[in-house]
């Protein structure tokens, strides 16, 4: 059996013990798709998966939103210095702590509204007016620039907010004809548009140790079921969440990686300059103890950088690999000395651990065959 041969056997393995109903597995090597498998159904009673189904792809999301703002900065129309009131007056008020936040410091969770209460409002969160106003309304956690802490829902609307103040244009929009039009990304949204069918694989959630096959209950007898359940709505597939609630294929994620890891062009399309992708794969922060995730974490701007085993790069990730994960399910990176580019993507929210035990040991097999 080749080294191709044993990551299929491996994805398939993971599909067959239950850790998900479904699945896509897809990688780039030197810009040419040498694996794009899916294997599994696309719910608890669903159809057979295809490479081409959407699944919510969670805080995978928040590379594509942070590229449109890189997007912006080549342009001229921001800067990664530039306070965020600059853009943004409403945002806080002159002299305030608040008024300190940069772009940078929001590409890099570094900005301090690490918690806020509309993270828990998630029948704000489709609201656009309504999220912008709790971004504005919100209070600093700690002061920017002193640490780092993931913003699991408030980057994307700052980014988000950013995007459109820089630009003239919702960040919906905007992704769509800059970043995923142009590469060809045909089975990726932020915010399925109108008319068009939500045929977005279904969700399930299980505590530590359940499995796929023996679920035989609802939703409610799982720890993760809440999230489950509120990812499942059509409602939030069709909203722009820019930290939280694109919808796609890991063919798509992985042709976006392949693009960043060869300098930022593929086959003709150049989505960012090779400046542009060092800049934000360079070091922004790097804390032992994320106060939000409770594990060491390396920020870029705009995303996890490698070198530990928290990032779910694969256990021997190198420093230089760059990406993101998504609730307990997905992750994307990016390996530009290598030349490789990964994309997981499944519709079962499982416990962190046994995530990162499944994709590890993928991106393990994935750099011994082809890095």
């Amino acid at each position: 059996m080749d080294g191709i041969q044993q990551i299929e056997a491996a994805f398939e393995t993971h599909v067959e013990a239950g850790l998900h109903h479904g699945a896509q597995l897809a990688v780039y090597h030197e810009g040419d798709l040498v694996l794009d498998l899916a294997d599994g159904t696309t719910g608890p009673n669903g159809e057979d998966t295809t490479p081409e189904r959407k699944h919510v792809l969670f805080s995978c999301t928040k590379p594509y939103a942070g590229v449109a703002l890189h997007q912006c900065v080549e342009e001229g129309w921001i800067g990664y210095d530039d306070p965020v009131i600059e853009h943004w007056p409403e945002f806080a008020a002159e002299g305030s702590e608040k008024a300190d936040i940069t772009v940078r410091h929001v590409l890099s969770h570094q900005a301090g509204l690490h918690q806020t209460a509309f993270d828990a409002q998630p029948e704000r969160w489709p609201d656009w007016e309504s999220a912008i106003k709790a971004m504005e309304e919100a209070e600093l956690t700690f002061e920017p620039g002193s640490t780092a802490a993931y913003h699991a829902l408030s980057y994307g609307f700052l980014v988000g907010e950013l995007v459109r103040r820089a630009s003239g244009e919702p960040i919906d929009q905007f992704l769509a004809e800059h970043v995923f039009s142009p590469l060809g990304m045909d089975d990726t949204d932020l915010g399925i548009p109108e008319g068009e069918p939500d045929t977005t694989a279904s969700l399930a959630g299980f505590e530590p140790g359940e499995r796929a096959r023996s679920m035989d209950a609802g939703l409610d007898a799982f720890s993760n079921a809440e999230a489950a359940a509120l990812f499942d709505q059509e409602a939030i597939h069709r909203a722009v969440i820019p930290a939280a609630s694109a919808t796609g294929s890991a063919r798509d994620m992985a042709r976006f990686y392949s693009c960043l890891a060869n300098g930022g062009e593929l086959d003709g399309t150049r989505l960012l300059e090779r400046s542009t992708i060092e800049a934000m794969t360079t070091e922004q922060a790097n804390v032992e103890e994320d106060a939000t995730l409770g594990v060491p974490r390396r920020y870029g701007m705009g995303f996890v950088l490698g070198g530990s085993p928290w990032g779910k790069f694969g256990t021997v990730s190198p420093d230089r690999v760059f990406g993101h994960g998504g609730l307990g399910s997905i992750v994307g990176w990016a390996d530009p000395e290598d030349g490789l580019a990964f994309a997981y993507v499944t519709n079962g929210i499982c416990d962190e651990f046994e995530h990162s035990l499944r994709v590890n040991a993928l991106a393990d097999a994935v750099r011994t065959t082809l890095g």
